[in-house]
């Protein structure tokens, strides 16, 4: 069977002893477990490896395949410059797996490489990989911004490319779990990271590739997760496959969760296609969305539905608009998200409207049509739009940053006419050092220029 099986491997650089220089030890448990699997796909033989790391080029709307013949890459980045590999790449195969996922609508290529050198999450597994006897060559491959089930679309390409060239392949699917498991670890605590990683590695060990596809965008992104992608693709890549799953190992020692999984396959198995069972679920959970949606959100929605399928503004508010949206005015934010990740955001600071009301219509459709970071929504991803609304209270002046805080109070930094604001409450914003700083970038504020910093709360609605 040409899909030998995969392999789920972290990338943490201290594993490494030319790296950890004895703080491996403290997470020896991984090591020995990257060491097994290691063993374990040498005794597959396979052909070819397909890498998907997260650390290689990553477009929001591009699956980016690495070109050329090979690469090389070392771990001089984190004081190992001595531990240096190169690789072969398997153009054929991975020329072939661009033509499938092109073929089957999925943007996908070799275009926009920026940094030939293979990445760390791209070194750390085949360190381990290659001491155990595996060198043959690799297909490397990036992660994207498109849905969970693009990735185990593409997943599918890997697959179907493999079964027609006739290799033995292993799919390396190299990712962390969690990086917010410790208050003392690198990024914080958020109380999403260990379930993450308690959910993650229950469908590792289980098999159930399902849950790779239908976990909760925001908890996701609360948890600040690194590897999902790879887990989704990987899944994809083993579509239809009996597999036999082992979780060797978890370990969250430095407030990142690192786990290592095999899954041989031993057969087919036409219950494990989980594409439709993806595509319902997420059905499901947008549509349980939009039924419990508030006012302010519904008429964020109607808005931009009504420009984006008739060209024209909304005219005629709703009959049954509560007195706080058609009695007052104030600032207010539109929001856009497709599967946990941004679309679009507009807003006001301040009232430019007659009332909330209005000041939503007009964002709902600057939100979707305007964001210069974004191309126009188009009437194919409406039902696929998930709104929130944030009403801006009134600004007030602070003295020191010490009277901030990013998840109660968003903030607007001033020099001159040069502004930037960042609402409260963001996914990966958790310090007064980050927020501020974003807000000057967004307003062309340099560091050291001095600046006025007011901060304001939001009702947020969802």
């Amino acid at each position: 069977m040409p899909m030998l099986g995969a392999v789920l491997m972290p990338h943490p650089p201290v594993l490494l002893p030319e790296v950890g220089k004895g703080r491996e030890g403290e997470i020896s448990a991984t090591g020995r477990a990257m060491d097994t699997a290691a063993a374990e796909v040498a005794r597959w033989n396979p052909d070819v490896l397909i890498v998907a790391s997260p650390h290689t080029i990553l477009y929001g709307d591009y699956f980016h395949l690495a070109p050329g013949g090979g690469a090389a890459g070392s771990m001089s980045a984190f004081g190992a410059p001595q531990v240096r590999m190169e690789a072969a790449y398997n153009v054929s195969l991975r020329d072939e797996i661009v033509e499938l996922a092109r073929a089957d609508g999925l943007e996908a290529g070799t275009l926009g490489q920026r940094d030939p050198d293979l990445d760390h999450g791209v070194l750390i597994p085949l360190y381990f990989l290659r001491k155990a006897g595996v060198r043959c060559p690799i297909v490397r491959m990036g992660l994207s911004g498109f849905s969970p089930l693009d990735h185990y679309r593409l997943g599918r390409c890997v697959a179907r490319a493999v079964e027609r060239l006739g290799r033995r392949a292993v799919f390396v699917a190299s990712g962390d779990l969690s990086h917010k498991l410790k208050p003392d670890g690198p990024y914080g605590f958020a109380p999403e990271g260990p379930v993450f990683d308690e959910a993650v590695t229950a469908a590792m060990a289980s098999g159930d590739f399902l849950k790779f596809l239908t976990m909760d965008p925001s908890l996701c992104q609360r948890a600040a997760e690194c590897g999902l992608r790879s887990f989704q693709m990987m899944a994809g890549a083993l579509d239809g496959l009996a597999v036999a799953p082992r979780l060797l190992s978890h370990e969250g020692t430095f407030g990142v969760g690192y786990a290592v999984a095999l899954f041989p396959v031993t057969g087919e198995d036409c219950a494990r296609c989980f594409a439709d069972a993806c595509e319902k679920a997420r059905r499901e959970r947008l549509d349980q969305h939009r039924a419990e949606e508030d006012p302010w959100v519904r008429l964020a929605r109607l808005s931009l539905e009504t420009y984006v399928r008739t060209g024209r503004p909304l005219e005629d508010l709703p009959d049954d608009l509560p007195e706080e949206l058609t009695g007052q005015a104030a600032g207010a934010f539109v929001s856009l998200h497709v599967d946990g990740r941004l679309r679009g955001c507009i807003g006001t600071i301040a009232p430019t409207q007659v009332n909330v009301a209005r000041e939503i219509v007009q964002n709902a459709v600057s939100a979707g049509i305007r964001d210069p970071r974004f191309p126009a929504v188009g009437a194919c991803e409406l039902d696929q739009l998930e709104y929130s609304v944030d009403v801006l209270g009134q600004p007030e002046t602070v003295n020191s940053p010490a009277m901030l805080d990013p998840r109660q109070y968003g903030v607007i930094v001033s020099c001159g006419q040069r502004r930037g604001l960042l609402l409260p409450d963001l996914e990966g914003v958790d310090t007064v050092e980050q927020q501020l700083d974003i807000a000057r970038q967004k307003g062309g504020i340099r560091p050291e220029e001095p600046c006025r910093i007011q901060r304001f709360k939001v009702v947020r609605h969802l």
